[in-house]
């Protein structure tokens, strides 16, 4: 494969920031675009000049041309887009968070093994070479052993319907607080002991702000908060008994600051240019095709199954049912 043949599913905001993406990498053509309306389909490709456009998700997956595809629909159609995807024999990058739900997880992860196709989780973050940088400045030692971790992430994109409907997976949890769940993840793995959380919900009934802390069987702890009331600082600290580091913007690190215990910033990494930090998650599933994993190493199907897992166990926490479930 010289040049992979990317089709988008959806054509909202964030379909238009992987065509962005798409239009700046080498290697990848921004090949074909598929709404549910036509004409909306034309518009979108004219714009961001892509080969080909459909009026429905089934006429883009008949196109033999298309070699990946990314779904961009709203949280409620991840499951459904990329079930349609996988059974017309196509390979996969979904938009976080990756289903509503465990159940359609499960399904999903299973039948790509059973069609022997590759499918991941877009959590662009995963991806991110400052991401990796995070786990050497660690590995170093430079801050002693961490023990205490802090995220945030949070805008003020309350009023959005996608964000307020139970019928389309709405809340913080999935659209924020995913981000959270997989900086603290990324930072001090899977060995969680107890949560403990709390949430404020919209009139509607999904979260709309939250407040999660990870307790780990060795004795660490994660604080978390993600809302969508209010514009965060979007920080990460990680705490260790020689110093801290500062991760700025936890959900596209821009710089990481290192901090001794006598509170000197002894050292500083900046995020390296990039077109709109999509494009590792487009590499990496391109790594993934020419080796022929069924799955990315930066984002293995267990860790989208166990955060699914706990975002389920959260939400029976707070009652928040989506109708469809």
């Amino acid at each position: 494969m010289d040049v992979i043949k990317v089709g988008i599913i959806g054509t909202g905001w964030i379909a238009e920031k992987m065509a962005i993406t798409l239009r700046g990498m080498t290697g990848v053509e921004a090949y074909a675009v598929a709404s549910r309306n036509l004409s909306t389909a034309r518009a979108f490709a004219d714009k961001w000049k892509f080969t080909r456009f459909y009026g429905s998700y089934e006429e883009m997956l008949d196109d033999e041309q298309v070699q990946l595809v990314y779904i961009a629909t709203p949280h409620s159609q991840h499951y459904e887009n990329a079930r349609m995807s996988l059974l017309k024999g196509k390979p996969v990058l979904c938009e976080k968070a990756f289903t509503p739900n465990a159940r359609q997880a499960e399904e999903l992860l299973h039948l790509a093994h059973e069609k022997n196709l590759f499918i991941t989780e877009a959590i662009w973050t995963r991806y991110m070479p400052l991401s990796h940088t995070i786990n050497e400045i660690l590995s170093s030692n430079i801050i002693g052993r961490p023990t205490t971790l802090s995220a945030n992430l949070g805008y003020p994109i309350g009023d959005r319907e996608r964000l307020l409907q139970p019928a389309l997976a709405g809340g913080a949890l999935l659209d924020l607080g995913v981000y959270t769940l997989n900086f603290a993840s990324m930072v001090f793995g899977a060995d969680v002991k107890e949560v403990v959380s709390t949430c404020v919900k919209t009139d509607t009934g999904v979260d709309a702000q939250n407040s999660i802390t990870l307790i780990y069987n060795d004795g660490r702890m994660a604080a978390l908060h993600s809302t969508m009331f209010a514009m965060t600082d979007r920080r990460g600290i990680i705490s260790g008994n020689k110093g801290h580091l500062i991760v700025e913007n936890i959900n596209n690190p821009q710089r990481l600051t290192v901090v001794t215990g006598d509170y000197e910033v002894i050292a500083r990494y900046d995020c390296p240019p990039q077109i709109t930090g999509y494009e590792y998650q487009v590499y990496a599933s391109i790594e993934a095709l020419h080796n022929g994993w069924l799955e990315s190493p930066y984002m293995p199907h267990a860790e989208t199954l166990r955060i699914m897992k706990l975002m389920d166990s959260l939400r029976r926490e707070w009652e928040v049912r989506y109708p469809f479930e």
